[in-house]
């Protein structure tokens, strides 16, 4: 496939900005060379995703197309060859930003995992996949925003996981209805609560308390990830400020809503997510301007 690099950004871009959803308005905070990189990683993230979600195709197809996928995506990070639109952005990102690569192809793992769902024992085994799918998001994110310190991975990857449980409770229903339940068997067997009752999704005392359980485990990753903002450079404290209070506004609409993840699915008011980013855009300028001026680029956002 020959496309330009610049091509490649703008394609990149423009799927980021029909697909992204909760995650695409925070992009904006960024300065404009990072919210483009971020486009390119983002981009790679909702392929991968799309290839093991399509329900219409055979389970076999879609393995097939995800083991097709890593041998495109090994050869455009070793041997510059691009077999689609975003790895030549992709490509530039990961050596600039000197991404791990496995964090890349951790990705295409996590949504094979996917495809013939078995569920989880224990919380340990669920956190390995949240890690796959998310924790090395945040991950690649890191490298863009700019960051110190070997801690600032660790907290990255507890963000991960924090989004990913929030995304669980919040689709409880619809996954199952996929055959997904992601909630650890020894979770549900300590609540009296089984994989059957969510597929019914049934509401009683058990699932009250099994759900109050798991928000507040939620929130005690999104306590850790809090941390990070100690180690992030500027540019990246406002998109992960937003990105913080969106995925945590999820959170606690579930809570306010009593845990009816059943009923209609869990969302943010348009105005809500507007204020979110309107706030991120302010601290971003605020953050620009401290960086021109002196003392005030120390400020935390």
């Amino acid at each position: 496939m020959t496309i330009s690099l610049d091509e490649s950004y703008a394609w990149c871009q423009a799927l980021s900005r029909r697909t992204a959803g909760n995650f695409y308005p925070s992009f904006l905070s960024l300065p404009a060379d990072r919210y483009r990189d971020m486009c390119a990683i983002y981009a790679f993230m909702r392929v991968s995703d799309d290839l093991g979600d399509d329900a219409d195709m055979p389970i076999a197809r879609r393995s097939e197309l995800l083991s097709d996928w890593r041998t495109s995506l090994q050869r455009a990070l070793s041997e510059d060859c691009y077999e689609h639109p975003a790895f030549p952005a992709l490509a530039s990102v990961v050596c600039r930003y000197e991404i791990p690569q496995e964090y890349l192809f951790a990705v295409i793992a996590g949504v094979e995992a996917d495809l013939e769902p078995t569920g989880f024992d224990t919380f340990d085994d669920l956190a390995h996949y949240c890690y796959r799918v998310a924790g090395v998001v945040g991950l690649c994110c890191i490298h863009i925003w700019g960051f110190h310190g070997d801690e600032a991975k660790e907290r990255a990857v507890d963000c991960g996981t924090a989004f990913q449980l929030t995304n669980i409770l919040r689709d409880l229903g619809e996954d199952a209805q996929m055959g997904r339940v992601y909630l650890p068997r020894e979770d549900l067997e300590r609540f009296g609560y089984t994989a059957d009752d969510i597929v019914g999704q049934r509401r009683n005392e058990r699932f009250d308390r099994l759900m109050r359980f798991e928000v507040e485990r939620a929130r005690g990753y999104y306590r850790r990830a809090a941390q990070l903002f100690e180690n992030l450079e500027p540019p990246g404290r406002p998109i992960y400020a937003a990105m913080l209070q969106t995925y945590g506004g999820l959170l606690d609409e579930i809570e306010r809503r009593r845990y009816d993840v059943y009923t209609r699915r869990i969302a943010l008011p348009k105005w809500r997510k507007f204020s979110i980013l309107l706030n991120a855009v302010v601290r971003h300028r605020f953050l620009k301007q401290g960086a021109n001026h002196g003392p005030a680029s120390e400020a935390k956002p």
